[in-house]
């Protein structure tokens, strides 16, 4: 599902969207069948997100979303589809081929936001994260969904970043911005990857096993290595703030 036309002012954007989110969740309910419990979470989830996007363009004092982050709009809003499949999961069956299909929409999608935003000049740093939280909440909810089938491990894959976030609260050098590195989008490619192919059954139980370990591991390395670059990059930066606050010896002249 994508939006047609991009808005022409904050207000009506997500708006438009939350109507779209209201109609995929109608149509998964007819066709598939969602419990109370999963039309309540892709509801909520759809009220947080044009909240939300409303209020970042306020702030940004972007009177239109951009076409790149229509496409970024239209996939969060297959996202909250996923989300309601994937809750319903917990209380009978749902269609794989159908999860399967919403949620590789929303995989595909990811690049084409980014390439959208080139070719038309329209990046802006709402749309980087807007991007960021997109993806991560679909690994979120992929990686609960794989939980409920191979152990509650995996769901270490979405959690790690909200983790990573909420230490920042306490570390405030985490929030230092990163150099840019091609592997650590190799990574996050790796667990889109991985939790798409364990969604859609295959992998044998054992494989997929395996393929969520080796993920796991990619990802704790990535983090790892992103927390020690920036706790070193903070403590390079307290030693400049000394050296250069520290008293200086006046000339004699």
């Amino acid at each position: 599902m994508t939006l047609a036309a991009t808005p022409s002012a904050p207000a009506r954007g997500p708006m438009i969207g939350l109507g779209a989110q209201a109609v995929l969740l109608g149509a998964l309910a007819a066709t598939l069948g969602l419990t109370a419990a999963g039309l309540l979470a892709g509801a909520v989830y759809g009220l947080v997100l044009c909240g939300g996007l409303g209020a970042g363009l306020r702030r940004h004092g972007m009177r239109s979303m951009g076409p790149a982050n229509v496409v970024t709009f239209s996939r969060a809003i297959l996202v909250g589809g996923v989300t309601a499949l994937v809750v319903t999961s917990f209380a009978h069956p749902v269609s794989t081929p159908a999860l399967v299909a919403v949620a590789g929409v929303a995989l595909a999608l990811d690049g084409v936001d980014g390439q959208v935003a080139r070719r038309t000049g329209s990046t802006t740093a709402l749309g980087a994260r807007f991007d960021m939280e997109v993806d991560a909440f679909l690994i979120l909810v992929l990686s609960v969904y794989a939980g409920d089938r191979f152990g509650w491990w995996t769901v270490a894959l979405g959690a790690y970043r909200y983790l990573f976030v909420a230490a920042s609260w306490a570390l405030p050098w985490l929030t230092a911005a990163l150099p840019y590195r091609f592997s650590r989008k190799v990574v996050a490619a790796l667990q889109g990857i991985v939790l798409a192919l364990v969604t859609a059954d295959l992998l044998p139980p054992l494989l997929s096993q395996l393929a969520l370990a080796v993920a796991l591991a990619s990802l704790t390395w990535s983090f790892g290595r992103d927390a020690r670059w920036l706790y070193k990059a903070s403590r390079v930066r307290a030693a400049a703030r000394v050296r250069w606050s520290a008293p200086r010896p006046a000339l004699v002249g």
